[in-house]
């Protein structure tokens, strides 16, 4: 197989030479070239022909949002934003995954955990090679406009493409859907951000998980990036827990720690629901959750940003359904 070349676009030279470093160490990745700001990407793109860019957003003269809403109209490439951890970097980073960016990566900075955050570059990088990219309209649907009652609880796990689904799942949904507990890969820093912009944009609460948060009907709770969130019943109501651990399945927060949860603790009561992603977290937990009586449904390949691992849960045959993204909010109400 040929490597994935990969361009990295950022005004940092030090941040260029780490990245370009770590990137090249990796023998299915082949750096072609880095560019200090937006003009210098545009050539090039033209000469080195990237697979992947990954992109600063904080850059002098056309910033790295202006560009890569340029870039997506222009000649759609798979974007992997590397943003900064402060608070206007990540309002950024989600205003980038909005307009069409497959992923955002912590910035490294000199922490023990900069080591992990460039081994996960390489990684995101290889998967986003695969990526659906458009520049189709990705306006918002119409909020609110299911309704239907419901007292179970729903599960939904996403990673590359599902701010963008989980976006548009949740932004359908009634004040009357069900307690919804979500684990969407991001890094830590960026899902308290990523929550509340869901909360303005939804006619359900979105927040960011806290320890023993109760899972309630209108609610919907997302895992705070580093963290696992597990279910556990608490009498006849549902409770999230927040926790430190080991990665499982490759992942912290993880879809398959929160599904095998579910499936333990709410059984029959639980819907389950993977979205696009690469990879494969998730589709055991999935499983899991269908053997034990969850209705379960998996977003199609037609409309996921990568099919992975919804793919793997519809080959483990966990997946009681297959549904196109803009049916999945509708599945969700018939099945509670």
């Amino acid at each position: 197989m040929k490597p994935t070349k990969v361009l990295v676009v950022d005004d940092s030279r030090v941040v260029r030479e780490v990245l370009s470093r770590e990137l090249a160490c990796d023998p299915e990745i082949e750096v072609v070239g880095t560019a200090p700001d937006a003009y210098a990407a545009w050539g090039m793109i033209v000469r080195a022909r990237p697979d992947v860019i990954t992109l600063d957003l904080e850059m002098p003269g056309m910033n790295g949002l202006s560009f890569l809403r340029r870039l997506l109209r222009c000649n759609p490439l798979p974007v992997v934003v590397v943003s900064s951890l402060t608070p206007e970097g990540s309002e950024l980073a989600l205003e980038a995954l909005e307009a069409g960016a497959v992923e955002v990566v912590a910035k490294p900075r000199s922490a023990p955990g900069s080591r992990q955050t460039l081994a996960r570059l390489g990684s995101l990088v290889k998967g986003a090679a695969g990526a659906r990219v458009s520049a189709e309209d990705r306006a918002l649907p119409r909020r609110g406009v299911l309704s239907r009652a419901t007292q179970k609880v729903v599960v939904i796990g996403a990673s590359t493409g599902g701010t963008q689904a989980l976006q548009q799942v949740l932004s359908a949904l009634p004040r009357t859907a069900p307690g919804i507990a979500v684990v969407q890969h991001m890094p830590e820093g960026f899902t308290r951000s990523f929550a509340q912009r869901l909360d303005q944009l939804c006619d359900v609460e979105v927040k960011e998980a806290e320890d023993q948060d109760e899972l309630a009907p209108g609610r919907v709770l997302i895992a705070p990036g580093n963290h696992h969130l597990m279910l556990r019943r608490s009498g006849t109501r549902f409770r999230v827990e927040v926790k430190n651990g080991p990665l499982v399945s490759g992942h912290r927060p993880s879809v398959d720690l929160l599904f095998r949860s579910a499936a333990r603790c709410a059984g029959a009561h639980a819907i389950g629901v993977l979205l696009t992603g690469m990879g494969k977290d998730g589709a055991r937990g999935l499983l899991d959750m269908k053997r034990a009586g969850a209705a379960t449904i998996a977003q199609d390949e037609a409309s996921c940003v990568v099919f992975g691992m919804p793919r793997e849960a519809i080959a483990l045959g966990a997946a009681d359904r297959v549904a196109p993204l803009h049916r999945v909010t509708e599945s969700i109400l018939e099945l509670a």
